[in-house]
C-alpha cells in the first residue's frame, strides 16, 4: 500500500466517522466523544440516547459487506477493553447507569452509503 493510497484511505475514513457522528446527531443521539483512546485501544464514537451509552465502531469499504466482515473477534474485544476503561472513569459520577451500554457498527460503504446496526454484538460474548 502506498503513502498516497494509505492518505486516501486515512481522510476517506475520517470523512466517514464525521458522518457517522450526523447520522447519529439526526437519530437523536448526544456524542460524547469521538475517537477515544486509552492503552487498550480506541472507539470511533460514544454517543448516549435514551439513558443507553453506545459505542460505535465504524467501518468503510467499498461495500457494505467487507466493511461488515472488517470487524472482527480481536477488534470486537479491543474495543470492549477500551468501553471498560471509559466506564471504569466516567463511573465515580454515576453517569451512564440507566439504561446500561450497547455496541454499535455503522457501514460505510462506496457514495458513502451509510448502514446502522445497534446491539451489533456484545462485550461477553
Amino acid at each position: 500500500m502506498t503513502l498516497r493510497h494509505r492518505r486516501r484511505a486515512w481522510r476517506a475514513g475520517r470523512l466517514s466517522e464525521r458522518l457517522a457522528v450526523w447520522l447519529l446527531r439526526l437519530k437523536g443521539y448526544r456524542i460524547e466523544a469521538v475517537n477515544w483512546r486509552c492503552r487498550q485501544g480506541e472507539i470511533d464514537i460514544i454517543a448516549r440516547r435514551n439513558g443507553v451509552l453506545v459505542f460505535v465502531e465504524v467501518k468503510h469499504r467499498a461495500a457494505l459487506a467487507d466493511a461488515a466482515a472488517a470487524l472482527g473477534p480481536l477488534q470486537r474485544r479491543r474495543i470492549a477493553a477500551a468501553a471498560a476503561v471509559y466506564l471504569a472513569r466516567r463511573q465515580a459520577g454515576h453517569e451512564f447507569t440507566t439504561g446500561g451500554t450497547r455496541f454499535d457498527v455503522i457501514l460505510v460503504a462506496r457514495g458513502y452509503r451509510l448502514q446502522h446496526i445497534m446491539d451489533a454484538w456484545r462485550a461477553d460474548g
